[in-house]
């Protein structure tokens, strides 16, 4: 049992190489077309010295970095295999923007981020949970909505610990831009939540247990990126961190 259990991670890795990641061909051509006029916050004179930056907060910003990364790959990934309408509209028209605006910052501060390569991260966890998550993503219709739910609500818990740490260091410009990111992952969750229901799945994202149902989420928060495809099904439709 072993044995096979090994054999099935050598493949799976094998295939999310190849499949998904590699010089980045498949997935990202005919991607970018799709950009949205919604801006995200301008930070250029809200802070005048990087120095009053401290390296929690720079920390923070190479780490939401990769993550926001990881949305925007990992949903164009699982739209290969399943054609769900919220992953591929969030992932052209609100991840992207959400990775340029954490890069603005990161660059500001003169903060260095890791090359980009599609599906390949220089965090350990994040390429590990990337790797968890297309492994599930690729299953079924239900099982790519569910891994929606579960980036947006790690990278809210994420960025509920980086918003009151930039608040303590006084980086009001971070904390502004991470606040745009928090509020379109609200809207994302509602939008796979409501994907689920459409397939008959009555709890939504509740159906993953107590650590990803959040009633409490606030619906239609404007500034982050509005809540895409409120269909379910094909064509229609960090923190707690999800474990297979």
């Amino acid at each position: 049992m072993r044995h096979k259990k090994l054999l099935y991670t050598i493949v799976l890795a094998s295939l999310v190489s190849t499949g998904c990641m590699g010089n980045g061909n498949g997935y990202n051509q005919g991607y970018q077309q799709n950009s949205s006029t919604q801006k995200y916050p301008t930070t250029t004179n809200s802070m005048s010295s990087s120095s009053s930056v401290n390296n929690q907060v720079r920390d923070s910003l190479a780490y939401m970095y990769e993550e926001e990364r990881l949305a925007k790959e990992v949903y164009l990934s699982v739209y290969q295999k399943q054609r769900i309408r919220q992953l591929y509209k969030i992932a052209t028209n609100s991840e992207e923007r959400h990775i340029n605006a954490v890069k603005d910052l990161a660059q500001k501060y003169g903060i260095r981020l890791s090359p980009q390569q599609t599906g390949r991260y220089s965090i350990g966890h994040i390429q590990s949970l990337f790797n968890q998550l297309y492994s599930k993503g690729i299953r079924s219709q239900k099982d790519a909505l569910e891994v929606g739910c579960i980036v947006e609500v790690t990278d809210i818990e994420d960025l509920n610990k980086y918003i009151s740490e930039a608040q303590r260091a006084g980086a009001n410009d971070v904390v502004q831009v991470y606040d745009f990111l928090r509020k379109g992952s609200y809207n994302h969750y509602w939008a796979f939540d409501r994907g689920l229901k459409n397939l008959g799945v009555s709890n939504g994202c509740c159906s993953l247990g107590q650590q990803y149902c959040h009633n409490e989420y606030p619906q239609n928060e404007k500034g982050g990126g509005r809540g895409h495809g409120r269909g379910g099904g094909m064509g229609g439709g960090g923190g707690g961190h999800w474990r297979q």
